[in-house]
Formats: C-alpha cells, structure tokens, sequence
C-alpha cells in the first residue's frame, strides 16, 4: 500500500502515529502576568483542551524578545527565550536558510525515466512501481527520515506540465500573439522539472511562440534556484531564475503575463485566532520558546495588521466565521456556556491564510496584468484539531508520520494547508477590483503596444450602450481592450476539479492504464485549480 507524504489518496486512509507529538497545555481562565516594576503589564488569553487548570506558559514570556520569521533568517539554531505570531514560527520552520525544513531537510521525488503508463496493468501495479522508485532512495537510519514529497509534477511528467503548457499557450494565442511577448512567471518551482516540461512542450509544438517567450522563476530555496539553473538555463536561454521570496519582490512587470503557483500555497504560513466566546471577539495566537526550548501558547488582542486586514476583508465578503449560529444569536447563550464547568473560554483554534493575502496583493501592485494558474490541496486528511488546520508530518524509519500538534522541532516537519477554493476566488477577484496606491500609480509609465489604445478612458465609456456588465467579467482597465477589441474587461476566474482542468487541457491518453483507469485523473481527487 502506498502513502506518501504528499499524494492523498483515498486508499491510503490509515496512517502510523509512533508518538512523536508532543502536547503543550496553558490555563483556561483570565490571566494578568506577574511584572516587575516598570515591565508593561499584558492581558492574555489563555485556552486548554486538556482540562488542567494548573499548568501555565513561563512568567517570563512576558520579557521574551518579540521576533519575526525575517528576524531569524541569520539565525543558525532554532531561537530561545523570543515570541512570535504563529504565522513566524510556521515560516521560519520552513524556510529559515539554516534550519528550515525545505533548506536541509525536503527532498523531491524525482523519476530519472518517466512512468510508462501504457505498459502498467492497473492501479496496483502503478502504486507498486512508484512505491519501488521511493524504495531506490534507500532507507531510513535512525531519527527523522529522508523527507521525500512528490507532485503530480514529478509523478506525470512530462504529461502534466504539457497540459498546463496546452493551457497556457491556448491564452496566449488568443489573446495577445503576435503583438506580445509569452511572459510566465512560476513560484515554488521546485527541481525545474515543470519550466522544463512547458519550455520543451512550446519548443516542439509552438516554435514561433517559444521565440517569444520568457520564463521566470522566483525561488527562495539558494539550493533549488542552483538546480533550476543547471537543468534549464543551457537547454532554454529564456528562463531566468531569481532567488529571492516572493514576499520581497518589488519589480514591476508592466506587460500580460501568466503567473504560475502550483502546489505551493499549501505551505505558505497561516495566522491562528481564536474567538472569545463571551463577546465573539478575535484574538491573536503568539508562541513562546522558552530557555529550554519547549513551546507554550498565549493569546492577546488583535494589534498585527495582515490579521486586521485579513478579517476586515473577510467581513466584507461576508465569510462568516467559524462559530455556532447560536452563540453568534444569543448573548445569554454565551454566558450559560462559557459558565458551565470545564467550558472554554475561547473557540477552537482557525488558522486563517495571511500569507496567501500578501501574495494577492502582491500580484495585484507588481503583475497588474497577470493571468493567476494556481492549483493546491482543498482538502486533507490527519489533520491537528482545529479549523483549515494544517497537516504535521514527518517521517520516521520509511513510514510517514502525522502529528497532533503544530508545535515541534523546527525544521523537522512539513506543515501544509487545505485551501477553501471558493473564498480564494473572492478574495482574489476583490483584491484585483481595487485601484492601486496613488503612490504606485505616479511611477506607472504609459506603455503603448499595438494592443493599446489612445481613446479616452475605457471606464468612462464601456455603459454608453448599456448599463450591462457581465458578472464573470472583471472591470475594463484604461488602454487595454479584450481579444475582441472590445472593453468589457477580463474573464474572472473561476474554480475546477482536477479532473475537470486534466479533462479539458490534458492527453489523457499517455496516462491510461491497460486497465482503462488514468491516474492523473483519480490520484488528486483532493486537489483544485484556479484559473
């Protein structure tokens, strides 16, 4: 039976939990800090889901440095006696350069020959052979094992980057060959195999687009930007590789182009909240490392930003959030509740994606006239307790390992995230909507191609025959008409199946089995595209 850390298929639905997590528990009632004198005193909310009222985080939290993941970048050690928002701690686990999950411990699962899928009888013998190919990499010594992850990438190559390159370049061809250059941008493109199976793909099928086309990759592993470079920038002179986050990205791509994020959104950071269910308000979950290492959990009064931001915009797309309907109604209900013995004082723990809100503000200042190709779990399985909770895993002698808890060693766990397709798509469409800076707008130069226009301002005349706008069109930019000529604006975005993307744009036939089944069609049932 093959479970592997990344492919969630419903076959693999047992997993092997050999007691690697470890619990951290807190107070449940109202507590005020012991200080010294002069120390700011500092309300905390506190919750425990073990029923002991007697344990606490360490008094001196309150003296702990407060840091960001940005702070630990130099650090070569996991912190000690600091704090930090939860969304740090899963950023720096992950990505600190020195310790960081994916800089010293993620291997990719790479095929050497692509599967032959038409020679392969059935699902079994297909999950037998990819279990093999795991098996090659050796195994495991004492201690966390090779953290080995696959991708639909990896595992159908080259047939799922050419689907994606079918869509793309269909895009393109419609839209704006051959008065614009093919512009791609790819985040988190992990070995390069994707870029390269796209570049080849246009090569063979599309010369006269490939000559025009130009592939950037922005990759924040040092490590993988250097295996990009080596697998594709002799073979394909187009692509260029920058090694930096997207976070920090602040060049300005004033032309078309399409921005690819293909199994990467699951890892970016998340923020945890709580909700006091005495008055329904949102509180802030901080970490604290103490001298020895171990983690402890507080909660305080929201005062960062990106949180404010992310639960502003949620309140204004009416997203509800994730409590009963009827502690939401009655605040005599609350007050019965929240009194009854062993109540908590505050609501499961959600984990809300902040990071995923950075990134769409990011495209909407830096790529105005980007075209989005994202595609990422909607759901998980193993799961730790709580809403959109991510899974912690690991692996330990071959076997993979999930967790009950978000607070372990840094460094040595993936921790990834369902994504709730449906709300992206709002928030995505409603971040595209708004008007950019005046600040950013003063260093915007006119670009003039032979798509553009010289007219007055399409906004002001695209009612002038009708007050109509289509509901899956976004508004018309100033200087820029659809393929039609015409200002009725872009196609919003809209939300598929991964089998229903695979169904449109894929050859399906390289991945049937001589059984009938496809793969590429029923191994990612827990996957979604947005395009």
């Amino acid at each position: 039976m093959l479970c592997t850390a990344r492919t969630v298929v419903q076959r693999c639905a047992t997993r092997t939990s050999l007691g690697l997590s470890a619990s951290f528990v807190t107070t449940a009632s109202r507590l005020v800090s012991p200080s010294k004198k002069g120390d700011k005193r500092e309300e905390r909310i506190n919750f425990n889901d073990q029923y002991s009222f007697s344990d606490a985080p360490d008094p001196e939290h309150v003296n702990y440095k407060r840091v960001t993941a940005n702070d630990l970048e130099h650090e070569r050690e996991p912190p000690r006696r600091v704090k930090m928002l939860v969304r740090d701690f899963i950023e720096d686990s992950l990505y600190n350069p020195h310790y960081g999950y994916f800089s010293k411990q993620a291997t990719i699962f790479t095929a050497v020959e692509p599967l032959n899928f038409n020679a392969i009888r059935n699902m079994a013998e297909f999950e037998k052979e990819v279990a093999e190919r795991y098996a090659s990499y050796g195994a495991d010594g004492d201690g966390p094992g090779k953290q080995i992850w696959h991708t639909p990438t990896e595992l159908f190559k080259p047939w799922y980057g050419r689907a994606l390159a079918r869509c793309l370049a269909s895009e393109y061809l419609l839209k704006y060959f051959p008065y614009e250059d093919f512009v791609i941008y790819e985040i988190g493109a992990g070995n390069g195999t994707l870029a390269l199976d796209i570049l080849d793909y246009l090569q063979e099928e599309y010369p006269d687009v490939y000559e025009r086309t130009r592939y950037n990759i922005i990759e924040i592993s040092e490590n993988l930007a250097g295996l990009q470079r080596q697998k594709l920038q002799s073979i394909h002179p187009c692509a260029t590789v920058h090694n930096e986050s997207i976070f920090r990205w602040d060049v300005r791509e004033p032309a078309p182009c399409y921005f690819l994020a293909m199994e990467v959104i699951d890892n970016f950071a998340h923020d945890m909240i709580r909700y006091d269910l005495r008055t329904l308000e949102p509180y802030q979950g901080l970490v604290t490392i103490d001298a020895k290492g171990d983690f402890s959990t507080y909660y305080t009064k929201i005062t960062d930003p990106l949180i404010s931001s992310f639960l502003g915009l949620r309140r204004y797309l009416n997203h509800p959030p994730p409590i009963s309907r009827l502690l939401k109604l009655s605040s005599t209900f609350r007050t019965f509740y929240t009194n009854l013995p062993f109540a908590p004082n505050l609501s499961p723990p959600e984990f809300i994606p902040t990071r995923l809100l950075t990134l769409l503000r990011t495209l909407r200042r830096h790529f105005p006239r980007h075209r989005l190709l994202l595609s990422d779990f909607s759901s998980l399985p193993d799961t730790i307790p709580g809403v959109n909770a991510p899974v912690v895993q690991t692996r330990y002698q071959n076997t993979t390992v999930p967790c009950t808890t978000l607070f372990v060693k840094q460094g040595y766990f993936d921790i990834f995230f369902p994504t709730d397709f449906e709300k992206l798509r709002d928030m995505y469409e409603h971040i595209l909507a708004q008007p950019l800076p005046l600040a950013d707008l003063e260093r915007v130069r006119p670009r003039v191609t032979p798509l553009s226009t010289t007219a007055s301002p399409l906004a002001e005349g695209n009612s002038f025959f009708s007050s109509y706008h289509p509901k899956n069109r976004r508004p018309p930019v100033d200087g820029v008409t659809s393929s039609s000529g015409l200002p009725v604006g872009e196609r919003k975005s809209a939300v598929y199946s991964h089998s229903e993307f695979m169904k449109t744009y894929a050859d399906l036939g390289k991945t049937r089995l001589r059984s009938g089944e496809n793969p590429m069609l029923d191994t990612y049932e827990n996957v979604k595209f947005l395009f």
